[in-house]
């Protein structure tokens, strides 16, 4: 064979020798980032230069969900491959269950060291073994964040070059108190606030210092990229970005609304994830564990995981995955119980509300004014304003169903839970929304109650869910 054309062979199948091998793989997690605020998914107002980059190097996921919009449940999803009930952690502050098998497992089986760098909210530590990795605040409330430096990742992504990494790097922001970053780049009054937040002067004050904090977490990503790019190992390794659940503002955090559940995530590896793509594949979190198993050539075994391997649609060889996305939600200990299950095909999204005839109330949000100052002023101007009366009764009073056509209604305002023209769209979803809570063997309104947390916490009795 002549030289020219072994070159142009090799050049063709580099691609697919590197996707034979392990990847190193390496996860940013941003905390309480609302995905539509990202200027990658169509936010209007951040500024996100290292993200912008970043997507134009990798594949953006436009239907990325997670089962549960709070800190533990959507972070045990995200490391077990099983969604929140099944895994144990079903309310925030839970612990996921002792017999439960995490990232660090099953790639750990798999020869890979597993670190975790940031924010934890995670336990016990006996399925969550990470090593831990300095360098990023553990303290997702601190005022202000600690400083960080990227000298402890690069020290673990170097230490060993015979064998792969995966190294999580859990940022702390924008998790509220919003107070990093530059708000002064974010004048209130020039932001464009979305249909679901009330136009109040405080509101847009909040929102400006939000913004400021997802400015200084993507300065976080583009220093962290920076640093593997100077390791040499850009090219090996998978890096995957993932905004998390929605911002604590009404609407997001603690819903089950598009703006809770809905995540965005960036994949890069170069010469195997096509590169300035974005996929419509549904995807949630339990899949992601299996995905990198399936990449470290291993065999994720569906009888384990709630999720399934998506490393073909990461390879650009599909654009489409799941045929639905779960979301649950137990309102305890953030608030009195409010139950909340769900069920999205990419298009529409149908919301159970399990004690709709109870008043929600977030501690958080509504009870924390050194985070959340501006929820008094909704209360305060709905007597003189129709519109913030009906984002706090919104938010406060819910029907039984919920029914949204999110691709067209993006911020999800319009309920078609009662229009005759959506009545087979709801029962396909509903009935598939029943299918999931049997497998699950979720027991519904009485999962969300203080007897039920405790049980799980002491583990006495065994709390339901599938084994």
């Amino acid at each position: 064979m002549k030289p020219w054309i072994t070159l142009i062979a090799a050049v063709m199948l580099s691609p697919l020798l590197r996707a034979a091998e392990k990847p190193n793989i390496l996860v940013i997690l941003a905390d309480d980032c609302t995905y539509s605020d990202l200027s990658i998914n169509g936010g209007q107002n951040a500024k996100t230069p290292n993200l912008d980059a970043f997507a134009k190097q990798g594949t953006v996921f436009e239907r990325a969900y997670l089962g549960m919009a709070m800190c533990s449940p959507c972070r045990s999803e995200f490391y077990t491959g099983r969604l929140p009930l099944r895994n144990g952690c079903a309310w925030n502050q839970a612990a996921s269950r002792p017999s439960t098998k995490s990232i660090t497992h099953y790639l750990g089986d798999l020869g890979y060291r597993v670190g975790l760098a940031g924010k934890h909210h995670i336990k016990p530590q006996g399925v969550y073994a990470f090593e831990d990795v300095p360098g990023f605040d553990e303290n997702c409330v601190r005022d202000p964040t600690l400083p960080h430096d990227v000298e402890g990742t690069r020290k673990f992504i170097t230490r060993d070059e015979k064998q792969p990494f995966c190294l999580v790097v859990a940022l702390t922001e924008p998790h509220a108190p919003w107070v990093m970053g530059d708000a002064s780049a974010y004048p209130p009054k020039s932001l464009k606030l979305p249909p679901y937040l009330a136009d109040t002067p405080l509101t847009r004050q909040s929102f400006s210092k939000y913004l400021a904090e997802i400015t200084y977490m993507d300065g976080q990503v583009g220093e962290l990229l920076a640093m593997l790019d100077k390791t040499g190992k850009a090219q090996d390794t998978l890096v995957v970005f993932s905004s998390e659940q929605g911002a604590q503002f009404p609407g997001c955090k603690w819903t089950n609304y598009d703006s809770g559940l809905h995540t965005s995530i960036i994949a890069r590896w170069p010469g195997v994830v096509p590169a300035g793509r974005k996929t419509p594949a549904l995807v949630q979190y339990s899949d992601m564990v299996p995905t990198f198993i399936d990449l470290a050539g291993g065999k994720p075994d569906p009888a384990v995981f709630d999720g399934t391997s998506f490393a073909a649609v990461l390879r650009g060889e599909k654009d489409t995955h799941r045929e639905f996305v779960y979301g649950m939600h137990n309102n305890y200990p953030e608030g009195p119980p409010y139950p909340i299950r769900s069920i999205g095909d990419g298009e529409w999204r149908y919301i159970r509300n399990l004690t709709p005839e109870r008043m929600y109330i977030e501690k958080h949000l509504m009870g924390r004014t050194e985070h959340n100052p501006y929820w008094g002023s909704w209360v305060f101007t709905a007597t003189e304003n129709p519109r913030h009366l009906m984002l706090v009764e919104r938010f406060t009073h819910r029907p039984a169903e919920e029914l949204y056509h999110t691709s067209q209604d993006r911020f999800e305002m319009k309920n078609l839970a009662n229009d005759p023209a959506a009545t087979e769209i709801k029962a396909r979803l509903s009935a598939e929304l029943d299918r999931l809570l049997k497998d699950q063997l979720d027991p519904g309104a009485k999962l969300d109650t203080p007897e039920a947390f405790q049980a799980a916490e002491d583990l006495k009795p065994v709390f339901p869910g599938k084994p």
